[in-house]
């Protein structure tokens, strides 16, 4: 895999350009690309931490992070993309295996929730020790599930 740089980071840090370029890898990935014509900017990037990976200078990876009792109970990963052009290559894996390595430096005993597209839960997240717990639901018209790993 080709060297990745991580940045990571509160929203009233974000440079404007870094935020240009991550609002439009989320724009490619979770609207054009999975044509699924619902809001990305969901009100809740201001409390999250924001995991930016690059090759370059240029934005091919990103996660948003969060603490618990923002989105759950647990701490939560996600918005994870990786640009169409930097596919291929671990990054997708990587970047959850970052963005879950700073949760467990602040909290080694942490749970993290997910929700996953249904159809990466064997191939992408189990391997990453995500387990399934609950059924199936609609969420922008793509089937996810919720997982976690490290009930506690």
């Amino acid at each position: 895999m080709t060297e990745i740089a991580w940045d990571y980071h509160s929203f009233p840090t974000f440079m404007l350009q870094d935020l240009y370029a991550v609002l439009r890898l989320r724009q490619s990935v979770f609207i054009v690309e999975q044509q699924s014509i619902y809001p990305d900017i969901d009100g809740y990037d201001d409390r999250a931490m924001h995991l930016i990976g690059r090759i370059g200078g240029e934005v091919v990876a990103y996660a948003r992070v969060f603490p618990p009792g923002v989105k759950y109970a647990e701490y939560a990963i996600g918005r994870v993309a990786v640009a169409a052009s930097a596919r291929n290559r671990g990054l997708g894996r990587a970047v959850m295996t970052e963005a879950m390595s700073r949760i467990f430096d602040i909290d080694r005993d942490a749970s993290i929730r997910i929700q996953a597209q249904a159809h990466l839960t064997d191939s992408f997240y189990r391997p990453l020790g995500f387990a399934c717990v609950g059924p199936p639901y609609d969420e922008d018209g793509i089937l996810h599930v919720d997982m976690v790993k490290g009930l506690r």
